[in-house]
């Protein structure tokens, strides 16, 4: 018989397991970087090892080969910015307000280059059938669709966005806008703010979209 993790008592770590995960997320961190500027192709797992400072053996303790190693990344990444758009363990956002969290997400975003640049260099990478996340690519937006799809319907359903609201293609719209500002902010960040240009779309998309109630 099983019960609530939270009744769970957690049991001490050993030194050891400490300073392996430790090395785990330093290596981690450290391909994040790589991948962002390399790409995956252009990343070796020995270039990962000597800038984490291990051999590559100990490396590969870690993450059994590079394609482990990426996958990890990607779980890093879509860990921790789920964890911002539904914070303290909340539902996540509908209507306006997951406009709103992304608006949030672009601009937190926007001090984390690193993570910006890993997104459109694999993202240009994994277009490929064989590349090792190009599943991930696909589910990723499958899943950023389908939450802005219940998004606006669910605005509808509200009354926030109008009833004539194409839903398919402001999704569509809202995820290419995310898209493109992260690739143009990423060739030249001091030319324009991610953060003035998406909010720019959203108002743009209210007072298209917005029913009469909100956008008085």
């Amino acid at each position: 018989m099983s019960f609530p993790p939270r009744y769970r008592k957690a049991r001490a770590k050993s030194r050891g397991e400490l300073a392996g995960e430790e090395s785990r997320a330093k290596a981690v961190r450290t391909a994040i970087e790589l991948f962002a500027t390399s790409g995956f192709r252009g990343t070796s797992i020995a270039t990962v090892a000597a800038r984490t400072g291990l051999s590559q053996s100990g490396l590969l303790h870690h993450f059994p080969s590079k394609a482990a190693l990426l996958a990890a990344v990607l779980e890093e990444r879509d860990r921790s910015d789920g964890e911002f758009l539904a914070r303290d363990g909340a539902e996540p956002p509908l209507g306006w307000a997951a406009f709103d969290a992304l608006g949030a997400l672009v601009a937190r975003n926007s001090t984390r280059p690193q993570l910006v640049g890993l997104f459109v260099r694999l993202a240009a990478e994994a277009t490929e059938p064989g590349h090792p996340a190009h599943t991930w690519l696909r589910e990723h937006y499958e899943g950023i669709e389908n939450w802005l799809t219940d998004a606006v319907r669910t605005g509808v359903e509200r009354g926030e966005f109008s009833a004539d609201t194409p839903v398919g293609v402001v999704v569509r719209m809202t995820i290419a806008m995310l898209d493109g500002l992260q690739q143009q902010w990423l060739v030249d960040p001091e030319r324009m703010s991610m953060v003035a240009e998406f909010s720019g779309f959203v108002a743009t998309l209210k007072a298209r979209w917005a029913s009469t109630v909100v956008a008085g």
